[in-house]
């Protein structure tokens, strides 16, 4: 596939290039052989890219990652004939279950899975409790993580391809509501900080604020519902709402933060 140097962005990482590289590759193969076809997991920054890019396509494609709310996400390219669908998506969901009395670390999990060889793409979101962890990945390494893994962290554990719903919690947090006077992301982090705007400004201008883990300087960038806004030192939240009005004009912000 021929790639014009209009495709190509200016001033961004080697990273990102190879992911679009990769990304304009999916989209080809998907076309010419009328299939769909999938990334590996990418993380909140990568979907991002992802997403900006394939807007401007004109193909259907879906992120997904085993569930609903999954941070690290698969991202599918369908055909025109078909409709995008997590049913597609060749993604495994492994539960490792443990003594009750037992919680292995995050750190753990993901050290002891890749230590098997797997690729960080190839896995994707970990959930932990006590007694049990489900993390999801790709069918093409679950074999080899059934076969080999049997201690985590010390632990002794069993590993079975399924898993139960409810899934563990991914994370907690708590609610932050407020109303502000536009969706500015300067407004938006004033407001789940509890500071004022100059404070909030500074802290954009100065690279310590990211929207869907994308550093933004821009002060007047608009924050949709679905972002997630991190503030370094400060906290990561997510946007849940802004669509109710008050009798002022002022947005109701509605959002979980971290905890």
């Amino acid at each position: 596939m021929k790639h014009s140097q209009n495709d190509r962005s200016s001033g961004i990482s080697p990273d990102t290039e190879l992911l679009l590289a990769q990304l304009r590759d999916a989209v080809f193969l998907c076309q010419k052989r009328g299939v769909p076809v999938f990334t590996g997991f990418l993380t909140e920054a990568e979907q991002t890219a992802a997403t900006d890019f394939l807007r401007r396509q004109d193909i259907n494609w879906l992120l997904y990652g085993g569930f609903e709310e999954a941070e690290r996400r698969m991202l599918g390219v369908f055909p025109d004939f078909m409709s995008p669908s997590p049913d597609e998506f060749p993604i495994d969901a492994v539960t490792v279950t443990c003594r009750k009395s037992e919680k292995p670390e995050h750190r753990s999990v993901l050290g002891t899975l890749m230590a098997q060889g797997i690729e960080r793409n190839c896995l994707g979101d970990i959930l932990i409790e006590e007694g049990r962890c489900v993390f999801f990945c790709r069918p093409t390494v679950t074999p080899a993580l059934l076969d080999n893994v049997t201690k985590i962290g010390g632990i002794g554990v069993t590993l079975s391809l399924s898993c139960q719903f409810p899934l563990p919690a991914a994370h907690g947090f708590r609610t932050v509501t407020d109303t502000v006077a536009s969706a500015r992301l300067d407004c938006i982090v004033a407001a789940l900080c509890g500071v004022g705007r100059s404070q909030a400004e500074e802290w954009i201008t100065s690279g310590c604020v990211l929207i869907r883990s994308v550093e933004c300087k821009k002060v007047s960038q608009q924050v949709r519902e679905g972002d997630t806004v991190t503030v370094r030192g400060k906290g990561k939240f997510v946007i849940d709402n802004m669509g109710d009005v008050t009798r002022k004009g002022r947005l109701i912000l509605s959002a979980r933060k971290y905890v």
